[in-house]
């Protein structure tokens, strides 16, 4: 039983550990402003909206394409 309790003690351990090496790894992120912030968002939404439109253009040229060979 000594084992188990050494094993349960260090895996709480390890917890608390990882859990401190977080915190200090979130105090050196340099979080992006307000500004930085805006223009990225902009961009993802862009992008987004860029490969949603060339997705639904390959599947309508799919979706002709079947209908043609088996239509």
């Amino acid at each position: 039983m000594n084992a188990v309790a050494d094993e349960k003690v260090g895996f709480f351990r390890r917890i608390s550990s990882f859990l401190r090496q977080v915190g200090s790894e979130l105090r050196k992120v340099v979080w992006p402003t307000k500004e930085q912030l805006g223009t990225y968002t902009a961009v993802v939404i862009v992008f987004v909206v860029i490969v949603a439109i060339f997705v639904s253009i390959l599947d309508l040229a799919f979706a002709q394409l079947v209908l043609f060979v088996f239509g």
